[in-house]
This record gives structure tokens, C-alpha cells and sequence, in this order.
């Protein structure tokens, strides 16, 4: 009786892992068809900017698809951390499609926001159609999802092991509560190896260069961690109060629509024009180079008006354009390294505002180097604190 307990175990316990594994496998294939989505709508938005002026129509065209087809599916990253809590649905497949073509589509007119966001519902969301062809608890769905989560935004930023951590941290506030290590390790891994062996169309940053390890430069690294969380907290109150301010709009396609048009006058009226789509080349340069304070509080608030309106996209990538950039103009300020502070910067920002300090820390380091590890934990957790007890995923619960 015993071993055939024992045996049982072991035979469900392997099940899962392998359905773990072949959830990473879609959520890596999901994310490389993004990259290469993106990428080509950036290029083509870089090579023809009289595109920015379909923005407005864009937004209402992703607003009325959702608001006939995807009313279900609309809260996105909260709808997974809701399913994690307590599974009751199986999330709709359209989540993936539809999030696919909303992010692609406000990159392409010149949005400001991200795509780790998109990664993530993509990953969790194909993972959970496993449910449909096996049959499995509501416990082994809880994992599915958390392992699918964290495949997508490893296998999106090129960090299978913060992936990892990602989908388990992202859940709660104030706790780390593992549950699926093992299974978020396997569908990680197995989603970065998909997006490698596909060549997916990854970012590089510049490496950390290194720097000395003393009392004094860790306090620098504190100061600066606080200084981000303090940016971390305005920009979640900020996106929660924008939110509150356009769910007046009685028409829900219009809310986007009309965030396309103050997005054009706002990007003419500031000119540079540098803050539209992801940044990543503004991020790149701040590795290397001093940024302008303005950066970061530019980005905030074209991503809050982006993301508040009902665009696609996620915040990730353009809070890691703020703490990159703060990080990078604080060198002027603060006698550390502009590689460290850029590069610290880069993870604390997210990381404070997620509420995954852990998850960013291991980012970080994979990133730009396992070197960077102890100031990467140090500047995410003073962050993470400062920052308050909200986040930018209202269905994320606290500590009790």
C-alpha cells in the first residue's frame, strides 16, 4: 500500500512537471512570435513616424474589441494572480491573441508602454489550456498558472531564473511563499531554451562594470534605492488615480480613443519625441552615459496616460526606462558609478512597484552580472519598502 502510495506521488508529481515543461514551451514560442512582433513595429514606427497619428484610432479599436470580446479577460495580470488565489475558471485562450495584438498594435502607433506584461498573460493564460486537455486539481492548476507566468517574463526578458521567482513572488505582498519551485524552474528554463533555440530577437544592456565593496558604496546604493521606491510609489498612485479619472468615461472604447489623442498632442508639445514605444535605445544609452532627470518623470507620466486609457503593453519596460534613467542622472549626484546606479536602477524601480524585490534582484544579476547581486538586493528592498503597500496588481494580497 505504501509503495504504491509512494508511486502515485512520484507519477503525479512527474505529470505536472512535464505539463510545467510543455507550458514553457508555448509560453517561449508565444513570447519569441512577440519579440519578432514587436521589433518589426518599432522598426517600421522609427522609419515611418507619420504612423503616431493613428494612435487615437488604434486605441479605439483595441478598446471596442475588448469591450465586445474580451470583457472577460480585460483585467489581465490581475485575472491570473485572482485564478492563482482561487481557481474557478479556466482563463479564456483569447487572452492570448487578443493581448498579442493589443500590444503589438500600440507599439506599432507609438504607445508608451511595455511587454513583459504581455508576456506574462500570454505564458499563464496558454498554460492554463493544458487544463483542458488533462484533467488536474485545482492546487495543480495554481501551479500551472504561477509556473506559465513566470515562463513568460523570463522567456521575454531573457532571465529564466528571476522568471522563476516572478511567478510565485508576484502574488503576495510582504510574503515570498513558495509553491511551485520546482515547476516555475522547469517551465522557465524550458521557455528561455524555446526563445534561444528560435533566436528570439532579446535586448542586450551594457555589463556591469563592478565596483568596490564597502560600507560607503552601499549607502550610496540605499540612498539611490530610496529615491526609486519614492519614484515606484508616485508612479502606482499615480496610474490608480488616472485609472479612476477615465473609468468616468461612460463608453469604454473611448478611453483609449481619447488617450490616443492627448498621447499626439502631449508627444508634439514636448517634441522629442523620445519617450513613445519601449525606449530601449534611451535605456541603452543611460548604461553608458549621463541621463537628464526629466527622463524618468517624461516616461511616467506618457506610460501612466498609455496604460490608464486601456492600451496594451504592461509597465515593465518602461519602469525599467525610469530607474535606468534616475539611476543614471543621480550619478551625477551621488559619488558611486554610473554603471551601478544605472544598472541597480534598472531592477528597483519594477521591483518596488511589483512588489517582487526577490524576483528583480536575480533579474538584475542575470542581466548584468552575478556581481551586481549584493547591490541589486540592497537598492530593490530599500525600494520595495519605501515605495508602500500598494502595487501596480491590485489583486495581489498583503500580509497578514
Amino acid at each position: 500500500m505504501l509503495r504504491r502510495e509512494f508511486g502515485q506521488k512520484i507519477y503525479r508529481r512527474g505529470r505536472l512537471l512535464a505539463l510545467s515543461g510543455a507550458g514553457g514551451v508555448l509560453a517561449g514560442l508565444s513570447a519569441t512570435l512577440f519579440l519578432y512582433g514587436l521589433k518589426w513595429a518599432t522598426d517600421y514606427r522609427e522609419a515611418h513616424p507619420m504612423v503616431l497619428f493613428g494612435l487615437p484610432l488604434a486605441g479605439l479599436l483595441i478598446g471596442w474589441a475588448y469591450y465586445l470580446y474580451g470583457k472577460d479577460i480585460t483585467a489581465g495580470n490581475n485575472l491570473i494572480i485572482d485564478e492563482i488565489h482561487q481557481p474557478s475558471k479556466v482563463i479564456s485562450f483569447r487572452m492570448a491573441p487578443f493581448i498579442f495584438v493589443g500590444t503589438v498594435a500600440t507599439h506599432f502607433f507609438g504607445g508608451s508602454a511595455g511587454r513583459e506584461g504581455t508576456a506574462v498573460q500570454m505564458g499563464a493564460s496558454l498554460s492554463d489550456q493544458l487544463t483542458h486537455f488533462f484533467k488536474v486539481t485545482p492546487q495543480e492548476r495554481k501551479v500551472l498558472l504561477a509556473a506559465g507566468a513566470g515562463a513568460g517574463f523570463g522567456a521575454a526578458i531573457g532571465a529564466p531564473f528571476a522568471g522563476a521567482l516572478f511567478g510565485m513572488e508576484m502574488n503576495y505582498i510582504g510574503r515570498f511563499k513558495v509553491f511551485a519551485l520546482i515547476e516555475s524552474l522547469a517551465a522557465s528554463f524550458f521557455g528561455y531554451w524555446t526563445t534561444l533555440l528560435l533566436s528570439a530577437p532579446h535586448t542586450d544592456y551594457a555589463p556591469f562594470s563592478g565596483s568596490e565593496m564597502s560600507l560607503k558604496v552601499f549607502l550610496y546604493v540605499a540612498l539611490a534605492g530610496v529615491l526609486f521606491g519614492i519614484l515606484a510609489r508616485v508612479f502606482v498612485k499615480s496610474t490608480h488615480l488616472a485609472e479612476g479619472l477615465f473609468r468616468k468615461v461612460k463608453f469604454p472604447p473611448f478611453k483609449p480613443f481619447l488617450g490616443g489623442l492627448l498621447l499626439l498632442a502631449l508627444y508634439a508639445l514636448e517634441g522629442s519625441y523620445r519617450y513613445d514605444g519601449l525606449g530601449l535605445d534611451v535605456i541603452q544609452r543611460s548604461l553608458l552615459s549621463p541621463s537628464s532627470f526629466l527622463d524618468p518623470l517624461y516616461k511616467a507620466f506618457f506610460t501612466v496616460l498609455t496604460v490608464s486609457t486601456g492600451f496594451k503593453g504592461g509597465e515593465f519596460i518602461p519602469m525599467v526606462f525610469m530607474g535606468a534613467t534616475l539611476g543614471s542622472a543621480l550619478s551625477l549626484w551621488i559619488p558611486a558609478s554610473l554603471s551601478l546606479l544605472s544598472s541597480v536602477g534598472f531592477a528597483s524601480v519594477f521591483g518596488a512597484a511589483s512588489k517582487t524585490p526577490l524576483a528583480c534582484t536575480v533579474m538584475a544579476m542575470e542581466i548584468f552580472g552575478w556581481r551586481l547581486g549584493p547591490f541589486a538586493l540592497v537598492s530593490c528592498f530599500v525600494a520595495y519598502f519605501v515605495s508602500g503597500s500598494k502595487g501596480i496588481y491590485s489583486s495581489q494580497k498583503s500580509k497578514p
